[in-house]
């Protein structure tokens, strides 16, 4: 299995995810403002992979600094932190990776001034940290697959919109891993993925992705989806999320709360697969999720093509949020929970 993101000679080694599917093209990282233009890019993507990728940035930060001081190197965290935190809005798991970050730097807040050595210690916890996040989201990735396969029966007909699989995590995905563990159990069925305008995630990385694991797919474009679950017999909608409200509601790519109405029309569930680290226990209802807009040159322009008047006017937000009473359950590492009820099944 390909690895999106790795830690390498003090280096974060990432999947230039733009440049697919043309080609695999890995970049090397060496300092944070690169690791920041790579997110706002899309080099980078999907929340659990942003949440490994800041708390690398923040390692990186710790090993690259060159104070001698622990007052320095928190202000050099500091700086780091803040320019992080300013890349991506939606995604929680960008803050809560940095909280965690932030916490292994402040269980050191006594640590004597000038003292190289404990200086040194620090940074190395730093760093382990990072990668003990690294390490737990491939856990996570292979824990919700095998939660959510159970759900999946011989002859389904899935449909999936944007990119949740390996190209979003560290691991194997959330909404592909569901996929995954089922083809691996012998399970046959087929997989409609949503092309996902504007930046094409679903056609460019999740149709490379499924076809380079053998899966079943069919690529359409996401006004086709009605059409698709009422003629070619969708039996599912299984989906990730880049933030989940204490009372259920996702916030998913734009494109996803229209086909949680098409899944409530037709009688079929809607699944959101993540990590229990997207759930905002912060934030009571979707109407607190701050909501990314995004440059208008990525709607009139498709690639270098473009395919709208320069000075029209664009209304492109990044993600849209999926009312609770839409979603059939949420899947995560700790288990299938029901939405209806908000029991475990």
């Amino acid at each position: 299995m390909i690895e999106p993101i790795k830690w390498k000679n003090n280096k974060i080694i990432f999947i230039d995810q733009t440049k697919l599917p043309e080609r695999l093209k890995y970049a090397r990282c060496g300092d944070v403002d690169r690791l920041c233009e790579a997110i706002k890019k899309l080099e980078v993507r999907g929340a659990p992979l942003i949440g490994v990728a800041v708390a690398m940035g923040y390692a990186l930060a710790a090993v690259n600094s060159k104070e001698k001081t622990f007052a320095g190197l928190k202000k050099d965290l500091s700086a780091a932190s803040k320019k992080l935190r300013a890349t991506r809005p939606t995604a929680v798991n960008l803050f809560w990776a940095l909280k965690r970050m932030e916490d292994v730097l402040y269980n050191f807040a006594s640590c004597p001034a000038g003292q190289l050595a404990k200086l040194y210690r620090v940074k190395k916890i730093i760093l382990q940290e990072a990668l003990s996040i690294l390490k737990e989201d491939k856990r996570m990735c292979v824990s919700i697959g095998k939660n959510g396969a159970r759900l999946i029966k011989n002859g389904d007909i899935i449909l999936t919109h944007c990119n949740a699989g390996i190209l979003a995590t560290a691991g194997q995905g959330t909404a592909l891993s569901i996929i995954y563990e089922a083809n691996k159990q012998g399970k046959r069925f087929k997989v409609f993925s949503d092309e996902t305008r504007p930046l094409m995630q679903g056609s460019r990385l999740t149709m490379w992705e499924l076809m380079q694991n053998g899966i079943d797919a069919t690529l359409i474009c996401d006004c086709m989806a009605a059409s698709a679950i009422k003629n070619k017999g969708v039996t599912k909608i299984i989906v990730g999320a880049d933030r989940i409200a204490r009372n259920g509601d996702a916030a998913n790519k734009i494109g996803t709360y229209g086909l949680a109405v098409l899944a409530r029309h037709h009688g079929i569930p809607f699944y959101i697969a993540a990590p229990s680290s997207t759930i905002d226990k912060n934030i009571r209802s979707g109407k607190d999720i701050p909501i990314e807009e995004r440059k208008k040159e990525e709607v009139i322009y498709t690639g270098s093509k473009q395919t709208a008047p320069v000075n029209a006017k664009v209304y492109n937000p990044a993600f849209d949020v999926t009312p609770a009473e839409l979603i059939t359950a949420i899947i995560t590492e700790n288990g299938v929970y029901e939405i209806k009820r908000f029991r475990r099944i």
